[in-house]
């Protein structure tokens, strides 16, 4: 697969133009170039899909042996995680995923691929930590370009991509119609990586992007900003573990709330956000009137007095539906704070007050809250020092309260001592499953026991 030439030119307005030497691939007489003009990008997909078509009547055998005999033509041993997972495949078409994980892919296993990639569609690649170096990344994100090969890419841990590699990863990103999540994590996106992501934005189709933990503190994150800002495709922005401090860059956080109605959803948890940043996320909030629904904030040194600035936004936001504020040292003090423009707010569906300090006199407050809303329909106090007072005043708050879906408490009731107290602690719980259970039937929501949420519950993603 040619590679994305290194001496793209711009012109003035920072659009790319082709250079002299414009890649090209051929396909028996075609030579299809790669025009930068996202206009002249969707009827070059249209000849692709054509192009592809021809190639999905291979059965499974001959995409196999495709494959097996790319191996030879470029000496490289056939990957056998790769034939395994081409046994579910019925013929040619599409796929759930590629699943190369951990497999180290130099330059000529990548271009071995290329009989894989241009005979079926996934639904994911998977390339982290695939050990991918400058010229053997830029080959195989040109040949998922050209083959639209996918609908999501997971490329975290490559730190040797290059300036080649970033290259061709910003054409991807600009020129695909079919790739809609892209996760990039645990890679450094600064200098040229951070320019080159953030100015292919400005043109993406991209509706979700996951940069777990690579360094967006400071320059590179106003740098990614400033793209978003007028940015109409993403919708989730992910951004966990980047040390994002309650300084420049909440402040800059609270810029793109100011100026973006599209993200819907935004993760920053893991960070040092802290109470001064939470102020700035909150100014942002007050000008969305359209857009985000999901609000992530989980471990962020977030105190009681943070909730200051919090009762001050809620009443008035009209389309957050999920706050989580769990493990951040929030105590009885703060739930108290927000208990009241809780009750006015009428857009957040589910809270999330996980590990945040709270005992019996906090669920009291919350107890209140439920007893007064039409609205809410999770909350969640694991790991919080809940025990029978907080449990009751809870379940009394149930008997009144006819949206709350679904309540997740500690259910191993270690809390008490007195034989007594656990049985009631145990009765108090059931009672809660039970209405909550009651609740959702009747408003016609799906749901799950405490209990089973605790197993199954999908964490915050961590790369």
């Amino acid at each position: 697969m040619t590679r994305c030439s290194d001496n793209d030119e711009e012109t003035d307005d920072g659009t790319e133009k082709p250079s002299r030497n414009q890649r090209k691939r051929s396909k028996g007489e075609k030579h299809v170039s790669f025009p930068p003009d996202e206009q002249i990008v969707s009827g070059f997909a249209e000849s692709r899909t054509a192009d592809r078509k021809a190639d999905v009547c291979l059965t499974l055998a001959e995409v196999m042996e495709a494959y097996l005999q790319s191996c030879s033509r470029h000496q490289v041993q056939p990957r056998e995680l790769i034939l395994q997972q081409l046994q579910g495949v019925c013929g040619g078409g599409s796929m759930e995923r590629l699943d190369l994980k951990g497999e180290r892919l130099d330059h000529r296993s990548c271009e071995a691929l290329e009989a894989v990639l241009k005979s079926l569609h996934f639904d994911f690649i998977n390339l982290q930590a695939a050990q991918l170096e400058e010229n053997g990344a830029s080959s195989l994100l040109d040949m998922i370009l050209f083959y639209e090969s996918t609908t999501h890419l997971d490329i975290s841990d490559n730190s040797s991509l290059g300036t080649s590699g970033w290259r061709a990863l910003a054409h991807l990103i600009k020129q695909s119609v079919r790739l809609s999540r892209l996760d990039v994590c645990n890679v450094s996106l600064v200098n040229y990586p951070a320019q080159s992501l953030s100015k292919a934005l400005l043109t993406s189709r991209l509706s979700a992007l996951h940069l777990h933990n690579t360094q967006l503190s400071g320059r590179p994150l106003y740098t990614l900003v400033g793209t978003l800002k007028t940015n109409r495709a993403l919708k989730e922005l992910h951004l966990t573990n980047n040390l994002l401090n309650s300084y420049q860059d909440a402040l800059q956080l609270g810029d793109l709330l100011r100026y973006n109605s599209t993200l819907q959803t935004l993760e920053l948890s893991n960070n040092t956000i802290a109470d001064a940043g939470l102020e700035e996320l909150c100014d942002g909030l007050r000008w969305q009137t359209a857009g985000l629904k999901v609000l992530l904030l989980r471990n962020n040194q977030i105190t009681a007095e943070g909730m200051h600035h919090l009762a001050k936004a809620l009443p008035g936001l009209k389309v957050l539906q999920v706050l989580d504020l769990g493990e951040n040292l929030l105590g009885n003090k703060g739930v108290q704070m927000i208990r009241e423009p809780l009750m006015v707010n009428i857009s957040v569906l589910q809270l999330g007050l996980a590990q945040a300090n709270i005992s019996c006199e906090g669920a009291v407050a919350l107890a209140e809250f439920l007893a007064e809303s039409r609205h809410i329909q999770r909350l969640d106090l694991r790991q919080n020092e809940v025990k029978v007072g907080g449990l009751m005043a809870l379940s009394l708050a149930l008997r009144i309260n006819r949206s709350l879906a679904r309540l997740d408490v500690d259910l191993t009731p270690s809390q008490e001592q007195d034989e007594f107290l656990k049985e009631t602690q145990t009765r108090l719980q059931t009672e809660i499953t039970q209405r909550c259970l009651a609740n959702a039937s009747s408003s016609g929501l799906q749901t799950e026991t405490s209990e089973t949420s605790t197993t199954n519950r999908r964490e915050p993603e961590q790369k």
